[in-house]
């Protein structure tokens, strides 16, 4: 079929009027004449479109019996009631259905009933983010969830959407908390894959668990006169932001099919733009780091959990690779005094350089133990390893010892062991040539 079919909703989501095509697929799916649509995925389409109060386009998958429905459905908000659009009707054996496919059938069921939704990459930095949920909603683009959503164990002790990630699966009842004072939220997420079955990310939805607490929320000591910060702000996370929500926007086709090679060079656009953003953070970090009065939030934390949060957030990145991460076992605890955030995106550092520089098919060590009065994480690694002379030139500003190789800014090592110092540790590393290195993160004990 070349020609869309339409159909109008009323303000209880009543299919009121509809093209024959349309009718009859939604009688065939349980629904009565004139009741409520009867198929859930342009039902959830049309119920974001009305939520959001915006035109909302996108393809779906709708069972028809024994075969899929390959459509693609544009929903406008038009006074009390929604305009469908629905174009495609292509189908296929439901049989024949791409792991893809699957997964767009169960975010169609999970954003329906979502307060917002949210979608990330493989690394879970957010690539789309629905307006409104925080005033500076583009400055979180290209951020990790977890700068806007402060994540939170179960009963069982377990985070679940690191499962999910180790698993690529489908995740439910995440809890956690806005980061601004937004109150507590529940997340559930479906995996995305790429054209060639490799997990890129979740595309998910948040419901609101309580209202925004009274209480302030603690934060890091920031200067209101940060002009350094102003700027960067304004020159260049601002732009970016822009140009990697474009690209995503092109790259999810939300107008419509769209070449293969050119929805890739929108990817590319993103991810470059992602890697800009990057420099950006790194930049404000240092900037952060370097003021006299920069202090890092001093509490309890669980080092063998925090090394297990970042082995999961780099298990994607290693499997690409192929290379196995030896993580501390689920019973393991190593108590230490320390900013929990700030200790993990020390350990994310060094382990992600570990996963960088090992050979395909390597191994990964992260190993917690008690050194005196100090609790330690090594990550050690079977790369080619570091000369002594270069040890210490590692953890200066811009340094690169292998500066044709593209990847990084020269700021990571240098920043991660500032903010170990600040919270009263080190980063120290052991290498030779040839030999791998190990690289240790020590903290306070308690």
């Amino acid at each position: 079929m070349t020609s869309p079919v339409y159909g109008r909703l009323d303000g209880d989501m009543r299919l009121v009027e509809a093209h024959p095509e349309l009718e009859e697929l939604h009688i065939r799916a349980g629904g009565a004449p004139g009741g409520v649509l009867a198929v859930p995925q342009i039902a959830s389409v049309a119920r974001l479109a009305r939520r959001l109060g915006i035109v909302v386009s996108r393809g779906v998958i709708a069972a028809d019996g024994d075969a899929d429905l390959e459509l693609w459905v544009r929903a406008e908000p038009r006074g009390e009631g929604i305009e469908l659009a629905i174009a495609g009707w292509s189908e296929r054996p439901a049989a024949d259905a791409f792991p893809a496919t699957l997964v767009e059938r169960e975010h169609d069921f999970i954003r329906a009933s979502a307060d917002w939704l949210w979608e990330t990459d493989e690394a879970l930095k957010l690539t789309a983010l629905s307006p409104g949920v925080i005033p500076a909603r583009e400055s979180m683009l290209g951020q990790p969830l977890t700068k806007l959503v402060a994540l939170q164990e179960n009963e069982d002790g377990i985070l679940p959407i690191l499962e999910a990630i180790a698993l690529q699966r489908r995740f439910d009842d995440q809890e956690g908390e806005l980061r601004d004072g937004g109150g507590k939220v529940r997340l559930s997420a479906v995996p995305i894959f790429d054209g060639a079955g490799r997990f890129a990310g979740f595309r998910g939805a948040a419901v609101a668990a309580t209202p925004p607490p009274p209480a302030l929320v603690a934060v890091e000591n920031n200067s209101a006169s940060d002009a350094f910060g102003r700027r960067l702000d304004t020159a260049l996370r601002g732009p970016l932001d822009r140009i990697i929500a474009s690209a995503e926007h092109i790259r999810a086709q939300s107008e419509g099919p769209l070449r293969r090679d050119y929805a890739n060079y929108a990817s590319d656009i993103a991810a470059a733009g992602r890697h800009l953003l990057a420099l950006v953070d790194d930049l404000v970090d240092l900037q952060a780091i370097e003021r006299p009065d920069f202090a890092p939030v001093i509490e309890r934390l669980d080092l063998a959990d925090t090394a297990r949060q970042a082995a999961a957030l780099l298990g994607v990145r290693a499997a690409d690779r192929k290379v196995h991460i030896d993580r501390p076992g689920s019973d393991e605890s190593l108590l230490a005094q320390g900013d929990s955030r700030r200790a993990l995106q020390v350990l994310v550092n060094i382990v992600g350089n570990a996963v960088r520089h090992s050979p395909e098919g390597g191994s990964i060590w992260i190993r917690c133990e008690r050194q005196g009065a100090y609790a330690a994480v090594t990550v050690a690694d079977q790369g080619r390893g570091i000369d002594k002379a270069d040890q210490e030139r590692i953890f200066e500003k811009f340094e690169r010892l292998q500066p044709a190789d593209g990847a990084g800014t020269g700021l990571g090592l240098y920043i991660a062991r500032r903010l170990a110092r600040a919270m009263g540790g080190d980063l120290t590393v052991e290498s030779a040539p040839g030999q791998g290195a190990r690289f240790t993160l020590s903290l306070p004990a308690i």
